[in-house]
């Protein structure tokens, strides 16, 4: 699984200095930080949506179309800031033997 993100991040990171009139992900950095936060909150509001409906419906497939979309867009955000997902999936690994509200409690007194 990891390794469909390290490849999406090797692509996105060759696409940064792409020319923004073919690529969308470069047209993303050349608006800025705020235009990629921006489709990081549009994309999280929308998964959100589908999350509802697919409890009601029972149907998923919309809210992993959507939740696709949200991990694009982070991806995104990341790579602006110099990030990929092996931070983040290195950031999991250190929690897993961690219980969540120890962990929620650690963070608090920090």
């Amino acid at each position: 699984m990891s390794d469909v993100l390290e490849q999406l991040a090797e692509v996105l990171e060759q696409r940064k200095t792409a020319d923004p009139d073919t690529s969308y992900v470069a047209s993303l950095h050349a608006k800025g930080l705020n235009k990629i936060l921006e489709k990081v909150g549009e994309e999280c509001t929308e998964t959100l949506l589908a999350a509802k409906d697919a409890e009601q419906s029972g149907d998923t497939s919309e809210l992993v179309y959507e939740t696709a979309d949200l991990w694009f867009h982070t991806l995104v955000m990341l790579s602006r800031l110099g990030l990929g997902p092996r931070a983040i999936t290195e950031e999991l690994a250190r929690r897993f033997d961690l219980s969540g509200l120890e962990e929620k409690a650690a963070r608090k007194s920090q």
